[in-house]
């Protein structure tokens, strides 16, 4: 098998790899190649490929992590993760770990852990790799890595939710949730919302954005039903998708360009979040960016109608 052969059978774990430490699209799928550049610009085979390529993704991610951290800090309003339409790698011994991995809510718990921690958390925990390839991927002991893994552990099970939903019990939750908005029902809208459901989105200071978080169903309820008809007058439209693993949608302006996502956090048959990711800069791998604000400006010129059902 050639070099290139050998690489492109493994990408998709490397992508996989990259964008759970790293949270974004664009910047894993630059870790992947700069791994590429460095695998083909060596003069000797590793003894074993796999192993080679995930110490070498993952330590380009933990430095580029590093960097990104001070971006984050400095960032105008909420940080979501790039919206990943699906995961190209797949394992059936670890579909689990891997469809929770991926998620906003747990990748917003990984944002909590060091760049080293994280790394060494997604090798073990998502993707099983032993101590002794952890060691040799991020520079440190077996023993070091496995305290790493505990800290790790430690600060994800303090955020994790007790009762997670079945994906079949979601997808239906999403449908009636979705044909509610459609319709501007605040009534139906607001009874699959938890009482402190939360409506947050991240535009990044490059397109509109929410002051702060909405809490509240019957508040969500109403700013949801009251916008998202007005939208369709302006043909903007929906179509319902999964997003990071968890129903959601991507909005699209009337010549098809991508507007925004929309992510439902689903919880003991309740929805407890809605993150919207607006900031054109992480929607363009899904194609070509709608003007939010020309839109927006529309939006206030396009009278509201009467929600169903106060």
């Amino acid at each position: 098998m050639s070099k290139v052969e050998e690489f492109e059978e493994l990408r998709p774990l490397l992508f996989s790899i990259a964008y759970r430490i790293l949270g974004s699209v664009g910047e894993a799928e630059d870790a992947v190649q700069e791994t590429w550049l460095r695998f083909d610009g060596s003069s000797t085979r590793p003894t074993s490929t796999k192993a080679f390529l995930s110490a070498t993704v993952t330590r380009i991610s933990i430095d580029v992590l590093r960097s990104a951290r001070v971006r984050r800090e400095e960032y105008a309003g909420p940080w979501f993760p790039e919206p990943l339409l699906s995961d190209p790698y797949q394992d059936p011994a670890r579909s689990v770990e891997l469809a929770d991995s991926v998620s906003m809510a747990a990748l917003l718990l990984l944002e909590r852990l060091s760049p080293l921690e994280r790394a060494v958390f997604v090798l073990r925990e998502v993707f099983g790799f032993g101590f002794d390839e952890i060691a040799g991927a991020v520079g440190r002991s077996e023993a070091a890595c496995r305290q790493l893994v505990v800290r790790a552990r430690r600060h994800m099970e303090a955020g994790r939710p007790r009762f997670a939903a079945d994906r079949q019990e979601r997808r239906e939750l999403a449908t009636r949730f979705f044909d509610a908005l459609k319709d501007g029902d605040v009534g139906g809208l607001r009874d699959l919302l938890a009482a402190d459901v939360q409506l947050v989105g991240d535009g990044g200071g490059k397109a509109p954005q929410l002051a702060g978080a909405v809490v509240g169903a019957q508040k969500v309820a109403r700013l949801l039903a009251s916008v998202f008809p007005r939208l369709a007058r302006l043909e903007v439209s929906f179509e319902p998708h999964e997003i990071n693993g968890q129903p959601g949608a991507i909005y699209r302006d009337r010549d098809g360009r991508v507007l925004q996502t929309l992510v439902l956090d689903v919880l003991d048959g309740q929805i407890q979040t809605i993150r919207t990711v607006l900031n054109p800069d992480k929607l363009g791998h899904m194609g070509p960016v709608a003007d939010a604000w020309a839109i927006t400006d529309e939006l206030k010129r396009t009278p509201a109608e009467d929600p169903r059902r106060p």
